[in-house]
């Protein structure tokens, strides 16, 4: 069964690089939610007075890939104990965030927080959970950014380790490339 989940935690183009490439998620698309305008743009919402967070929209295959184990990787690739920033971002854009659909979804991404996000973690979780507002995809050019863009310093830098994480840790979640 095809369903979705709307994620942001820093850096729309780190989690996308992740997310892309697992067995069972069918599309992944970089935008924006959570703000108070309509049809930002990327220069407004870096500024930060839209009130949006850079977030990805997944699609995935329930039956292939639980939500359960992405948002275990969610968890994984993001620090959700620092409110508002993800290393070098700063700004509500950046908050780690999960948007749910209704308060069945709700109470299953308040449970996953409390225990076992909880347990990956030391210091306390920020997350933001909120209901899914309206989903915004990111301009064009934002889309598969790091498949497109390798050789750009913030992808080598900041996407890469990512990846490689990923591979590393956790391969048996992964499409053949």
């Amino acid at each position: 069964m095809i369903e979705s989940i709307v994620i942001g935690g820093g850096c729309f183009w780190c989690l996308e690089a992740v997310f892309n490439k697992l067995k069972g998620v069918k599309s992944v698309v970089s935008g924006y939610a959570g703000g108070h305008i309509k049809n930002p743009a990327y220069r407004e919402v870096c500024n930060g007075t839209t009130g949006h967070a850079e977030v990805i929209k997944i699609d995935y295959d329930s039956d292939v890939i639980s939500k359960e184990t992405l948002l275990e990787l969610f968890f994984s690739f993001h620090d959700p104990t620092t409110l508002n920033r993800q290393g070098n971002d700063v700004g509500t854009q950046y908050r780690s965030v999960v948007f749910y659909k209704d308060e069945s979804e709700k109470k299953e991404i308040e449970d996953f927080i409390s225990g076992k996000a909880s347990m990956m973690w030391n210091n306390p979780i920020v997350t933001e959970i909120a209901e899914l507002p309206v989903f915004y995809p990111a301009e064009d050019y934002h889309q598969s950014y790091f498949d497109n863009n390798k050789m750009q310093p913030y992808c080598m830098i900041v996407i890469n380790p990512k990846v490689k994480k990923l591979k590393q840790k956790y391969s048996t979640l992964l499409v053949n490339d």
